[in-house]
């Protein structure tokens, strides 16, 4: 333990089970010294064991839908008072497709699905940051980190209408990261990661397939849930304080591989 984060408040979002990247995130900040509360969506709530993650990092649970400004905004102060102060960082780990869950092709979309996956999966970062400023609920030189996926840039068909809410999502990164930083020195940066065996990303159709293809295509191979945990701390800590409106890889290098030796011998 370093005590990376020692006096600093944060919020994650979408801690679910034992397989969720949130919940690493969180046992990690908790082992750096950082208080702060974790929040998912009520149904989550009920079918997760967030409570057994609280208990374990001394949190308190606020549920919040992040499509609704009053959740958010009952979050912000809820978390301010038991914290005692503004926050220094928020996780945004937070994604749903109605259409991928109803099983349909990217060229058969539900648009009022589509809509409602964007509201969760990407202007929800935009409700959440608008509301943080309306509030002054983060310190300055505080750290927002979303996760993303590299299908934002390219095409993984089986991503689905997923890839355009992770474009979304960067955008919206890089866009209120110019603002918020003038204004606060408030960092914001996505963290677009490996293919992870979580209870969301398992449920992807072929997802085996290309979690096997990106871990031979990558150097290092893919990275873990624990591995993305100890980027978050890093990027929620002081010695980042200069970077923002980042979309930062970090998937053991596949996103700047064309082919690999281990590819090319899988399809011999």
């Amino acid at each position: 333990m370093n005590d990376l984060l020692k006096g600093k408040r944060g919020i994650i979002f979408g801690a679910l089970d034992p397989n969720s990247i949130a919940w690493k995130v969180a046992q990690h900040c908790n082992r750096q010294g950082a208080v702060f509360t974790l929040t998912n969506a009520p149904v989550a709530l009920r079918l997760g064991a967030i409570n057994q993650l609280a208990q374990e990092c001394n949190a308190t649970v606020i549920p919040a839908d992040v499509t609704s400004d009053a959740d958010l905004e009952n979050l912000l102060d809820k978390s301010i008072e038991l914290l005692g102060g503004k926050m220094d960082f928020i996780l945004h780990s937070v994604g749903m497709s109605l259409n991928i869950r109803k099983g349909k092709a990217y060229t058969e979309l539900d648009y009022e699905m589509m809509k409602k996956t964007f509201d969760i999966s990407s202007i929800s970062l935009h409700r959440l940051l608008q509301n943080c400023m309306k509030k002054d609920a983060i310190n300055e030189w505080g750290s927002v980190v979303a996760l993303t996926y590299i299908a934002a840039q390219r095409v993984f068909p089986d991503y689905n209408e997923m890839a355009d809410a992770k474009a979304l999502l960067e955008s919206i990164a890089r866009s209120f990261g110019y603002h918020y930083g003038v204004k606060k020195k408030v960092r914001v940066n996505t963290i677009s990661q490996s293919p992870t065996k979580t209870t969301a990303g398992s449920g992807v159709k072929g997802f085996g397939s290309f979690f096997d293809y990106a871990h031979a295509m990558s150097p290092l191979g893919n990275a873990t849930a624990d591995d993305c945990a100890n980027y978050c701390v890093a990027m929620f800590s002081d010695l980042t304080r200069m970077v923002t409106m980042q979309n930062l890889y970090h998937d053991g290098g596949f996103s700047f591989m064309g082919i690999s030796n281990a590819v090319i011998d899988q399809m011999k």
